[in-house]
């Protein structure tokens, strides 16, 4: 080969490089190649963060962190994601408002009345039983029923009451009573008036505190049939003798205390 094909050979392989370089400087990178993008988008990410974190530090007075037209932050280091998760404490200590006395005290005043609005008859100790005889009982060992004048002994007191709730719940409204406790003074002028119908004074068991007449109404309908059901649960029940077809007159409206008269009063079976 002569020294002029040898300088031609080399200038065409210089030209098809060169043009080969240029093809490829024109072609366009791939919009989603990894390489490409991953180091622009730090660089964005940088400036962004620069951008929102300059005008918040340049106003910000250090110590309080109100923002101060010129006052400038000092530099503080931030912890990093680790240190932000693992350094954090968790305390079960109540605050200092729950915590104080005047709260607990407020709480058992609470709990105090809760108590209270629950009881059906507050004031009533249940376990009282007055001295005396049938119809010459202290009245005050007697405990004052809901309607204000009638009295009952405290544990027929205490579960007519009851009783009272559980119908206040059904009906909207206390249960409706006409007698309770009759002194003997009281039963000599029932009996003087009703004849064979009143119970022989001293005999009664109103003259211990044990039974209670109903309102006529209540005898009948939804709220007759709703105490049938419901009073024995509470301690309440018509007496055999007063039932129709029994021993004595027909008396829907009287009702004992069963157990204080099978313990204490004038008990009849039939």
């Amino acid at each position: 080969m002569g020294p002029e094909r040898a300088a031609v050979s080399a200038d065409s392989r210089r030209a098809r490089r060169e043009a080969e370089l240029a093809a490829q400087a024109q072609v366009p990178p791939h919009p989603l190649h990894p390489r490409r993008w991953l180091p622009r988008f730090a660089v964005l990410a940088a400036l962004a963060g620069i951008t929102v974190a300059l005008p918040l530090t340049e106003n910000v007075s250090p110590g309080n962190g109100t923002f101060v037209a010129g006052a400038q932050a000092a530099a503080v280091p931030l912890p990093s994601t680790v240190e932000a998760l693992t350094g954090v404490v968790v305390t079960t200590t109540p605050p200092p408002a729950i915590a104080a006395d005047g709260t607990t005290a407020l709480r058992a005043e609470v709990a105090a009345s809760r108590s209270e609005e629950r009881d059906p008859l507050p004031g009533c100790d249940g376990a009282d039983r007055p001295a005396g005889a049938n119809g010459q009982l202290r009245t005050s060992d007697l405990c004052t029923l809901w309607t204000g004048s009638l009295q009952l002994r405290g544990d027929a007191a205490y579960s007519i009451a009851e009783l009272n709730l559980a119908f206040r719940a059904r009906f909207g409204r206390d249960l409706c009573l006409t007698d309770g406790y009759r002194t003997l003074a009281e039963q000599r002028v029932l009996k003087s008036r009703k004849g064979g119908l009143a119970a022989v004074p001293g005999r009664s068991n109103h003259g211990w505190g044990l039974a209670i007449d109903l309102c006529s109404p209540e005898t009948k309908g939804a709220t007759g049939r709703w105490i049938k059901e419901n009073g024995p649960i509470y301690g309440w029940e018509n007496p055999d003798w007063a039932l129709s077809g029994g021993s004595g007159p027909f008396e829907p409206w009287h009702w004992e205390y069963t157990r204080g008269v099978m313990e204490d009063g004038e008990y009849y079976s039939s």
